[in-house]
């Protein structure tokens, strides 16, 4: 079918520019600026090992030093072993089973480990993830066979050739706990036969909803429902709230965080309490006494000798298989008796739930999730519902020009367009003081949001403004280029400033017990780490460092501050504004503030756009303007 086709065919531009730039930062790179960029653990220590699933090998190791260098490797990652003394050599290619902190368990396929690994410091790489675009691929693969059979209803929703039904009778919801447009959205859930969509603006209580809605669809019919989505935090997140709630929830894969509730959640907490879990032990342990005697045998002996090593090891294979058996069992087992079961959108792909069908389907912050990767869950489904809100973040696209464009158009934003019946827009905000929230609402939600009363009025200080632009037009703050990124030191020391003067009143309001988080945002890394260092050495802000956190506007998606700064940055003679074009973007960094909103850009430059004109002119209209030369 040309749908797929098309999106095949930009999954395959996609991988193929990942490739290029995974083997950039790898070709003739080092350890040690592999490890700078986040690919390498290095060095580190063989904590333990033990036997995983089947046959294969688990074993622990931990970072030794440059622990809080942030890097990639996560639950899923293909990685490889490394010895310093043969790198390209002695490799031994393995799956992170655990992440935590400093700690990793990778699984291995073999049974022993090779010699080299205990001579000379060891490392672990991190390698392309070929893993997951095979399993987009594959469901793009399956997606269109179905397509072309025509049997499945909801795909033919999905890509726009029917149009999704909903009955309405008998679904009445109602809760006190929840706002109206959210009890709208649980019913229209209730009601629907293929697909419903939450259409989640910032503060207004998604999460909250979908697990109101996911508890109603248990009440419904009780059949088993599937929760994904893009990133393992976000499946954390909805994983501990449904478990708060008292769904009985599976979490596959392991959680980023591990806290005493999520780890009873996660397949391992429960295998590790399953009736079945004393056999499964005496199983281990009787052949890791076989291995153990298979080892006192060296290779070198002779015939007899390896004749009895050999039995010895396929004795150990021969318990490790029914290890493997009783391991699927008590899976099996689980996974019947949960609710819900949680993951990652590739994690859905997993061997254990692989082959499993739900009757519906739940994908949770559809607006960051490629939607290649959406299809491996859909394909699982009876019904969808998906959640997010499209006027935020895309997810992250490497390739270039049309491609990116293409590929960064999530299934959500096409069937909010194609299907805008099966909508349900969350209109009332629990986050903003409602002029932080009122020109986002304009621009990107037809003005229809609201500012819950608890937060409508709420300000930091008494008479304080709730929001300013503050135009550095005229001023002579001109950009730099950093590299690939851009700088612009004055308005950067101008932001610090005003953030230490907002310090100092909030100490004389009698704020010091009792400090406010503060957010300072720009689009550029640079700038970001310009201020960031602006902020370190300043005597006024250093006693409030962990209150204040300074970052791009990409890694405050999903956060909220109650006092934030923005520097635009972009302030130059032609008008060009780069990625600020990129409005959503723009939508991210405005809506992250909870009591006031403090935005510092050249109107000169930033006015060539309609969207940041319209800004001026609004803040203007509300007496929220200034001029920097006030200041």
């Amino acid at each position: 079918m040309e749908y797929f086709n098309q999106l095949t065919a930009l999954l395959k531009i996609e991988k193929e520019a990942d490739q290029r730039a995974y083997m950039q930062l790898t070709a003739s790179a080092s350890a040690a600026e592999r490890r700078e960029n986040g690919l390498t653990w290095y060095p580190v220590a063989i904590r333990g090992t033990e036997t995983g699933r089947g046959d294969y090998l688990t074993i622990e190791m931990e970072r030794t030093t440059h622990q809080y260098i942030s890097h990639q490797l996560r639950f899923g990652s293909s990685v490889a072993i490394f010895s310093n003394h043969n790198p390209k050599e002695d490799r031994l290619e393995g799956i992170v089973a655990h992440q935590s902190g400093n700690m990793i368990k990778i699984s291995l396929r073999t049974d022993e480990l090779p010699d080299w690994c205990n001579d000379g410091k060891l490392g672990v790489d991190l390698l392309f993830d070929q893993n997951s675009y095979q399993a987009m691929e594959d469901a793009l693969k399956q997606a269109s066979k179905e397509a072309i059979a025509g049997e499945s209803k909801l795909i033919q929703v999905l890509t726009g050739e029917q149009k999704p039904v909903f009955h309405n009778g008998g679904n009445a919801f109602d809760s006190d706990a929840l706002n109206a447009s959210q009890q709208e959205a649980v019913n229209k859930i209730l009601g629907a036969a293929q697909l419903s969509i939450i259409h989640g603006p910032p503060g207004t209580g998604k999460t909250t909803t979908l697990v109101a809605a996911i508890q109603a669809l248990l009440k419904q019919d009780g059949g088993q429902i599937l929760v994904v989505a893009p990133s393992n935090t976000a499946v954390d997140l909805l994983s501990e709230k449904l478990d708060a709630a008292g769904v009985k929830v599976l979490r596959i894969g392991n959680p980023a965080r591990i806290s005493s509730r999520l780890n009873t959640i996660t397949l391992d907490g429960q295998l590790s309490q399953h009736s079945s879990m004393k056999l499964m032990k005496e199983l281990r342990k009787q052949a890791a006494e076989y291995k153990k005697m298979a080892h006192k045998y060296k290779r070198n002996f002779g015939r007899a000798e390896q004749e009895q090593r050999k039995a010895l090891f396929n004795e150990a294979a021969k318990i490790n298989k029914e290890v493997g058996k009783t391991e699927q069992y008590m899976a099996d087992d689980l996974l019947d008796k949960n609710q819900v079961i949680t993951a990652t959108l590739v994690g859905a792909q997993q061997y254990m739930v692989r082959d499993r069908r739900y009757k519906t389907v739940v994908i949770d912050e559809a607006g960051q999730a490629l939607e290649p990767a959406c299809w491996i869950p859909i394909l699982k489904a009876g019904k969808l519902i998906l959640a997010g809100d499209h006027c935020q973040l895309p997810p992250t696209i490497k390739a270039q020009g049309g491609t990116a464009s293409a590929l960064s158009k999530t299934l959500l934003e096409k069937c909010v367009a194609l299907h805008p019946e099966a909508v349900s827009l969350l209109e009332v905000q629990y986050r903003m003081h409602e002029q932080i929230m009122a020109y986002s609402s304009l621009s990107f939600y037809q003005n229809r949001l609201k500012a819950h009363e608890s937060v409508a009025k709420r300000l930091i200080m008494p008479e304080e403004k709730p929001f300013q632009f503050i135009d550095t037009a005229g001023c002579g703050f001109e950009e730099k280029s950093e590299g690939s990124s851009i700088v612009n030191p004055e308005e950067a020391a101008f932001l610090i400033r005003l953030l230490t003067e907002m310090v100092l009143r909030l100490e004389e309001f009698g704020c010091s017990e009792n400090f406010p988080s503060i957010g300072v945002i720009s689009p550029y890394k640079e700038q970001a780490r310009l201020m960031e260092a602006e902020v370190q050495s300043s005597l006024e802000l250093q006693k409030y460092t962990s209150n204040i956190t300074v970052n791009t506007v990409d890694s405050f998606q999903g956060q909220e501050r109650d006092l934030v700064y923005i520097s635009l940055c972009r302030s130059n003679s032609t008008g060009v504004i780069g990625f600020l074009n990129d409005t959503r973007r723009m939508n991210v960094a405005m809506t992250r503030a909870k009591m006031k909103l403090v935005m510092i850009g050249d109107s000169a430059t930033l006015a060539r756009s309609s969207f940041y004109a319209d800004l001026v002119s609004f803040a203007e209209k509300h007496e929220n303007y200034h001029s920097a030369w006030e200041f």
